[in-house]
């Protein structure tokens, strides 16, 4: 049973009431709520599965076009998610310029552009890590192509996940791997025109079992520096060994200024990929709290792209969307409403109590 509007407006008005009775600016933290762009993946749409097999569900997205009318769905109902991340060759089409008068169209535009290196037979054994420089060619071509996508489409962020790695103890020369990485990211980063940046995503197991070219944030930090200033690491929330403490990466990623963007989803185990929100609100929370806290000491979080990835196998595709757009704007709300002021007395204070309520 759906909640009446007019209890909600009541509701609302009593709640506001007491904020700002407290001190808090109701309409400047609306304002920001309205603010924050969370950008929605063009494949949580479609049909997905596990390793044991896809699971078909009625309605779900067929291709490019039809992802994107979704996409488009989940704006109009959330108003925060304009911003649809394409996966190349998944959503390839023969002329973007016709992609992106559809998506205006339909109110939405092309975020970040995902390249694939890790589906074709070639990629068994890597793609930048790979001991074959022909095989490191083709996934360089394949990034100069996913950038031409990029500058046709309006896209500004390369987003860069590597299943790169080895599976058995000796299968590969572990710094060998590294040095073609770095070789093969310096490359890409040099293909990057003004305004765009390239953000690398780092995973630490999975498809790779014995070791992964970009396991934790330090690697993809090392990596980003190394290649140039435009790029970034990318924090997925899944890509960490169970009670990684994810906020503290990012304060520190932040501090940097290399905080680039994350990939939003939960777990319970390992890269699960279901919705955000569903198992660990709480740790959204915490990200957001550090996310506010660098604001008020620089604009090196003002650039982050937030972005949904998840395989949402069993929810309606559009339903688990918009659960999890709001779920992360819930987070977001909770950490705009802390007392900062008395949060930082609490702290001097060293009162472990009151700083944690």
């Amino acid at each position: 049973m759906g909640i009446p509007q007019h209890n909600i407006e009541e509701e609302f008005a009593a709640l506001a009431e007491m904020l700002s009775g407290q001190g808090i600016e109701v309409e400047e933290i609306k304002a920001k709520l309205k603010a924050q762009e969370i950008e929605t993946p063009s494949w949580g749409y479609g049909n997905s599965g596990t390793r044991f097999g896809v699971f078909k569900q009625p309605g779900a997205a067929r291709d490019v076009h039809e992802r994107l009318a979704d996409a488009a769905q989940v704006h109009k109902v959330t108003g925060v998610c304009p911003g649809v991340a394409l996966h190349i060759p998944w959503d390839k089409v023969d002329d973007y310029g016709a992609l992106g008068q559809e998506v205006a169209e339909l109110g939405v535009c092309i975020g970040a552009i995902n390249p694939n290196v890790f589906q074709e037979p070639e990629y068994k054994l890597g793609s930048f890590g790979h001991r074959d420089p022909a095989v490191r060619r083709k996934a360089l071509d394949h990034m100069h192509e996913c950038v031409d996508i990029m500058q046709q489409a309006g896209s500004t962020v390369l987003s860069l996940w590597f299943a790169d790695g080895t599976n058995y103890p000796g299968q590969d020369d572990i710094i060998a791997r590294k040095r073609r990485f770095e070789e093969c990211l310096s490359e890409t980063h040099a293909m990057l025109p003004e305004g765009v940046r390239m953000l690398i995503e780092y995973k630490f197991f999975e498809p790779a079992f014995y070791h992964t070219d970009i396991a934790d944030w330090g690697m993809a930090l090392n990596f980003a520096i190394k290649a140039g200033p435009k790029a970034e690491v990318l924090v997925d929330l899944g890509h960490h060994p169970l009670s990684t403490n994810i906020e503290h990466i990012v304060a520190l990623l932040l501090d940097e200024g290399r905080m680039g963007g994350f990939h939003f989803n939960n777990r319970k185990y390992a890269d699960d990929d279901v919705t955000t929100g569903s198992v660990n609100l709480y740790e959204v929370f915490l990200i957001y709290h550090e996310i506010l806290n660098a604001e008020r000491r620089s604009a090196a979080a003002a650039n982050i792209a937030y972005m949904i990835d998840q395989s949402h196998i069993i929810k309606p595709k559009v339903e688990a969307m918009i659960q999890s757009v709001l779920n992360i704007q819930m987070a977001y709300a909770r950490a705009l409403l802390v007392d900062r002021t008395a949060l930082a007395e609490a702290q001097a204070e060293d009162d472990a109590v009151a700083c944690e309520e």
